[in-house]
């Protein structure tokens, strides 16, 4: 009964919290450990009641820093964990996803932007957490991010998360906003044998009772996962660790576990990008959006093709990594870029590094969607 629970299928109306809520549990999440802040609220409610009815924990923890604390621990222990928050809360998170990093530890960490900086606009949306999501914490690192706009999409990137988190060995963040968070549409959910979970690495047995935790097998430089608990003998630590996973304090050691670090996220990074282009094939003007401010660019770039303007739109789905290569193919082919984003410009500044090329910039601070006709407005006068 609890697992038939677990998954349910069918066709649903809900907002995108619950439709994350319930990609979670649908990926075999069995702890979440979060405390609740608009406009992600709606994720722990649901899964305050979802997880006991698949023999699975909640726990609300007293803050964010002791959130990702729990679920670190947790997935240490073998559940897949997750947490959820906003703002200022992953603002709380970003120690804690360092050590994730470093421990090279899975987890999801979703986070339902609003308006910012501060407390902001706590009911209103916005984009404002794209590069506190890729730099908040301190160090070199890689980082995995998701934006979904829609709340089918809420479900099904939640699932991929949680996949690509326990394949790479590494926090994943699903950057969703207040607008996908709250908005209730159709959400599809297949039957279980239809819903990929790809499982983590597991190690062999250990050679005469040696085992090295942190040892990379194979080309793809992400080391097996064994559990606590299990029987083998495994120390994290924040510290640099050799491949042991014991403190080496040398720079050699150092250099050498940070690169790979990066490199397992970078040299997967075709496994792990994800986008989806309109019109691409013959525009002359490429407009690039994301999240819930991709829907009013849709509408903007199909009425501007209804008029004759050559303009196409690359919609991220994933923004970290960053498709490079994608982006310098493209600004090959077009004469102007256009970047819709609900912050001041901070994904524009990643694509004018990548492209060398100016970007006009369609923005807002937060607060209420970018509509199309702004959008359309900028594809007019790029036409001109």
């Amino acid at each position: 009964m609890m697992d038939d629970l677990r998954v349910l299928t069918g066709k649903h109306f809900m907002n995108g919290d619950e439709a994350c809520a319930e990609g979670a549990l649908a990926a075999g999440c069995t702890f979440f450990g979060g405390y609740p802040i608009t406009p992600s609220t709606e994720i722990a409610e649901h899964l305050a009641r979802r997880l006991p009815e698949v023999d699975s924990v909640f726990i609300q923890m007293e803050d964010e820093l002791g959130s990702m604390a729990a679920i670190l621990g947790a997935s240490a222990a073998g559940a897949r964990s997750m947490t959820a928050t906003s703002g200022p809360g992953l603002s709380l998170m970003m120690e804690n996803l360092g050590l994730a990093v470093m421990l090279e530890i899975p987890c999801v960490v979703v986070d339902v932007q609003r308006g910012s900086p501060s407390t902001g606009l706590p009911t209103m949306p916005g984009q404002s957490d794209v590069m506190q999501a890729r730099w908040g914490s301190h160090g070199d690192y890689e980082i995995v991010a998701y934006s979904p706009w829609s709340a089918q999409e809420m479900f099904d990137l939640t699932i991929l998360a949680f996949n690509i988190a326990d394949r790479y060995r590494t926090p994943v963040l699903i950057l969703g906003d207040e607008v996908v968070g709250h908005m209730i549409e159709r959400v599809v959910i297949p039957p279980k044998e239809q819903i990929d979970h790809w499982g983590r690495k597991r190690p062999k047995e250990p050679d005469n009772g040696r085992y090295e935790p942190f040892k990379v097998e194979d080309a793809d430089l992400v080391p097996p996962m064994v559990h606590a608990g299990e029987g083998y003998r495994v120390h994290f630590t924040g510290l640099t660790h050799d491949e042991r996973g014991y403190p080496d304090m040398s720079a050699k050691t150092h250099h050498q576990l940070v690169t790979r670090l990066v490199n397992k996220i970078r040299n997967n990074a075709d496994q792990i990008i994800r986008t989806e282009g309109y019109y691409l094939d013959d525009a002359q003007i490429l407009v690039v959006a994301y999240g819930c401010t991709a829907r009013s660019a849709q509408r903007a770039v199909r009425e501007a093709r209804q008029k004759g303007i050559q303009v196409g739109l690359l919609r991220l789905i994933s923004l970290w990594p960053f498709p490079e290569a994608l982006f310098q193919e493209l600004a090959e082919k077009v004469d102007t870029i256009i970047v819709a984003e609900m912050n001041l410009g901070q994904m524009s500044r990643e694509i004018q590094r990548v492209t060398g090329r100016p970007v006009r910039g369609v923005f807002h601070a937060g607060g209420e969607m970018i509509p199309p006709e702004s959008i359309l407005e900028a594809i007019r006068e790029a036409a001109a």
